[in-house]
This record gives structure tokens, sequence and C-alpha cells, in this order.
């Protein structure tokens, strides 16, 4: 079985939204926890477009200033972005890189800060 499978489906598993992006700001896939976020902005319709048409233009500056960062050493993978009180959670921007270092995209990373409520091991 090819490994891309295997990372597809690790991504499709995760509870927070993943949107994965080139570095030019394509959206070229989201997590089906990401479709469902951004439904109201219109879900998989959004894969093929611009990241930067769906943020504001403070926000574009941001983006792409973190790009360049990203840009600039293979050492500079991960940028905390913002904290989301509402839902207690941080939000990242990291990159992806091929095997020699070199930037292909980045994704939005969500990570969550509620501790878990259910059981552990459970398997009912």
């Amino acid at each position: 079985m090819e490994l891309s499978a295997f990372f597809k489906s690790v991504i499709d598993a995760d509870d927070m939204p993943v949107v994965i992006c080139d570095t030019n700001h394509t959206v070229i896939y989201m997590n089906p926890s990401a479709v469902e976020r951004y439904k109201k902005r219109g879900g998989t319709s959004l894969v093929g477009r611009s990241l930067l048409e769906c943020h504001n233009d403070k926000s574009n500056i941001m983006i792409k200033k973190v790009v360049e960062c990203f840009e600039k050493s293979a050492e500079n993978n991960r940028i905390f972005t913002f904290h989301n009180e509402k839902e207690n959670k941080d939000v990242y921007m990291i990159a992806l890189r091929d095997d020699n270092g070199k930037l292909i995209g980045y994704y939005e990373k969500h990570e969550c800060r509620n501790t878990e409520t259910s059981p552990r091991y459970n398997m009912d």
C-alpha cells in the first residue's frame, strides 16, 4: 500500500481542522473536520482557491510573513498564530517540506487545551 494513504488517513482522523496549502497559498486539501468547520465559507469548494481570499488584509500580511520566515530557514517550521479563548485552543502554522528541506507548503494546526473527558480506553 502507498504511504500517502496512511498520511491521508492520519490527517482525516484528526478531530481538529487541517487545511493544507501550497506555497502559492492555494488550498490543496481539507480534512473532514476543516470541511465542517468552514462549511459556511464554502467547505470543500475552498479546495483549489487561495487561502488569502478567506482572510482580511491584516491576516494576509501575517500569513505571507510566516511563509517568508519558513522560506528563510529549514529550522523555521512552527509559528504560533493565536489563541482562541472561546474554544480554548492554540493555532499554529506548520511548514511542509520535501525530503531535501525545501518548503512545499504549510498547514494550519489547531491544538486543544481542554483536558479529555471521555474515559480512558473506552471501547464500549
